[in-house]
């Protein structure tokens, strides 16, 4: 055994104690080891352990045997099981390395003489090893969430780990019998009035996961009383039933390349909840996730409310691109909103245009779906121009009139 390893195993047990020391000072879910002189013993032993099988196999290259493993995944069934949140163990882990990369460099500045040849084989091993030994941790960890944590609550951490980036998502999806394609649609559904009552809010995500076999979790409630529910909905997959990945499948969808399961999980959930919704979607690849929740959001914001019906929908970039705009140009937003005031004085002239506008201006259809005549329709046209001075269906009609009623339907003019 070279120098290096010999200094190694010479501070094996101080370099353990440190360890235990840290975790105590810098991760306060481990505080209950100041009075637990049992649990500072264990995890003292698993310390040291780590330690020897470091120093006992890299020298030869040999990897962590599978009664190794079983061991590491033991320590981590032990944390999960005293209640250690996941990210706890993100912290332990990332702890845990640094300091074994730093006793390897304060061990290879004592024995100068060591040779760069030992430092290598160290970390040849030290790598490879270490992403088994981490793998294995999680296992067991998640072993346990799986035995104690209802099924809703498995979901959420998913999610939460998805949009993270942790690497234990990969042992959440199994054991919860869930794949993890390459791409997804990040989808934020708002509400204006979240729901009170965890109970309903539980019931609900595990309806929608049961039946669209997602990952949903609800998202942070705002200051005033909205929230949002967080769907991730899988773009490509092993399954011969995958939604196909468009060809800019790093892009944001495009409206009419909206998979038809993303439509109905946002309506299902609508119907659910009996309030008005909105829906906002962006893709991205697995690793880009907590980007694509970001545009998503301001998606579902821009987005008009609307109920459960055939008229709600997932909305993309390309569906506010211009009302996104808008909301951060105080000046035009106030003089979009001065336009919808002319218009409150006429007989339903937003809703007219809402309809005029989904129906791609289509008087037949528009008629149809407001259940007038198109005589009557014709009228409403004519006011809105009387009371604008913009003709609906004009260019300027469609750029200007049309950011008015999303604006409007958003709820942001409240």
């Amino acid at each position: 055994m070279g120098s290096l390893f010999v200094e190694l195993a010479r501070q094996a047990t101080a370099n353990a104690r440190r360890e235990v020391e840290t975790y105590t000072r810098e991760i306060p879910e481990f505080g209950f080891l100041d009075n637990d002189s049992r649990a500072r013993a264990e995890t003292l032993e698993h310390a040291l352990w780590l330690r020897r099988r470091t120093i006992d196999l890299s020298p030869d290259s040999s990897a962590l045997t599978g009664d190794d493993l079983a061991y590491i995944a033991s320590m981590g069934e032990l944390r999960a099981g005293a209640g250690m949140p996941l990210g706890a163990r993100r912290r332990i882990l990332w702890l845990h390395t640094a300091l074994m990369l730093r006793e390897i460099n304060e061990a290879t500045e004592i024995q100068r003489d060591g040779g760069a040849e030992e430092i290598m084989r160290m970390m040849n091993w030290f790598a490879p090893q270490g992403e088994r030994g981490i793998a294995a941790y999680c296992q067991g960890f998640v072993r346990v969430l799986r035995r104690r944590l209802p099924y809703v609550e498995q979901i959420t951490l998913l999610t939460r780990a998805l949009l993270n980036g942790d690497p234990i998502s990969a042992e959440l999806a199994s054991a919860v019998g869930m794949e993890l394609p390459d791409y997804w649609a990040v989808t934020v559904i708002r509400i204006p009035e979240r729901p009170v009552g965890d109970r309903f809010l539980e019931n609900e995500i595990e309806t929608l996961v049961k039946n669209h076999r997602t990952p949903v979790m609800w998202g942070p409630e705002d200051g005033d009383g909205s929230g949002e529910l967080i769907a991730l909905i899988p773009l490509l997959s092993g399954a011969a039933e995958a939604e196909p990945v468009p060809p800019h499948a790093t892009l944001d969808l495009s409206p009419d390349l909206v998979p038809d399961c993303l439509s109905e999980l946002v309506r299902d959930f609508a119907r659910a909840l009996g309030r008005p919704c909105a829906a906002g979607t962006a893709t991205a690849p697995l690793s880009e996730l907590a980007d694509a929740l970001g545009r998503a959001r301001r998606i579902s914001r821009a987005a008009p409310l609307r109920r459960a019906s055939a008229r709600l929908r997932p909305h993309t970039l390309a569906d506010v691109f211009a009302e996104l705009a808008v909301a951060d140009v105080p000046f035009v937003d106030m003089w979009l909103r001065d336009v919808a005031r002319r218009l409150e004085s006429g007989p339903d002239l937003l809703v007219t245009l809402d309809a005029y506008y989904r129906h791609d201006m289509h008087r037949g259809a528009t008629a149809t779906a407001l259940n007038v005549h198109t005589r009557t329709l014709d009228y409403r046209l004519r006011r809105v121009r009387e009371l604008t001075g913009i003709a609906p269906g004009s260019t300027r009609g469609v750029r200007t009139l049309s950011a008015v009623v999303t604006r409007r339907l958003s709820g942001a003019w409240r």
